[in-house]
């Protein structure tokens, strides 16, 4: 059974509509790609998914089991989050905070699944560090680590690689990818058409033209080949 679907979703806000006729379905252990032009749309959809906006018209249908606490998120980061006084441990921790309702502290087992996360996307050395101390790589393996202390089975990614340079893009989209083989049920935005090929499933086109299928079909679709010849993609 999918994980989510989605079936004739119409985005926007106060009733206008900013992107429409989305229909598609995740199953566990996809790895899907949200891309398009800008202002399609493709931020406010996951934040649809995620239960922050409301749809304008259509459904979204949560199934094989999954709750929304399963399902983690990394949001794109502001220049105020940037600057957060707090050490690498704490914001890592944080991310326990929404699975088990209002606690006043953590517990042994949220501890223990900080640290797991941390080792997972090698940072375990900072943690002692002050979060604004660090680079905008090492930023977004603490961010990328603090989703997975919620993402039992869905981890949202929107534009996880904004701003890092080629070898650390290089080294998240690696990360993200080993995420998504040891069964970790990946849809992220992303607006670098190269990678999105390379590494997703599915993809998912926001914009005047919609299209849903795999990598390969986006290719030999209409959306598929205007989008990546403007920009620049094609085979990794």
């Amino acid at each position: 059974m999918s994980l989510i679907i989605v079936k004739n979703l119409v985005l926007g806000y106060e009733s206008r509509a900013i992107a429409a006729g989305l229909d598609f379905s995740v199953e566990s252990g996809d790895y899907l790609c949200i891309v398009g032009e800008n202002g399609s749309g493709k931020t406010t959809l996951m934040k649809t998914l995620l239960g922050l906006s409301e749809p304008v018209s259509g459904t979204i249908e949560i199934g094989d089991g999954l709750r929304q606490s399963e399902i983690g998120y990394l949001p794109q980061q502001t220049v105020v989050q940037r600057d957060f006084p707090a050490s690498v441990k704490e914001i890592v921790l944080s991310g326990c905070l929404g699975r088990g309702g209002f606690r006043p502290f953590y517990s042994k087992q949220d501890r223990e699944e900080a640290a797991l996360n941390m080792k997972r996307m090698g940072i375990e050395d900072l943690a002692g560090r002050c979060y604004r101390d660090l680079s905008g790589g090492q930023q977004q393996r603490v961010l990328l680590a603090r989703a997975l202390c919620a993402a039992k089975k869905v981890l949202l990614l929107d534009e996880p690689v904004a701003g890092l340079d080629p070898i650390v893009t290089a080294e998240m989209y690696d990360l993200i990818a080993e995420l998504n083989r040891e069964g970790i049920t990946i849809i992220m935005i992303s607006h670098d058409i190269a990678a999105a090929l390379k590494y997703a499933t599915h993809i998912l086109h926001v914009g005047d033209a919609v299209f849903f299928g795999t990598a390969e079909e986006y290719l030999d679709s209409a959306p598929g080949r205007m989008f990546t010849a403007r920009e620049g993609g094609g085979e990794a």
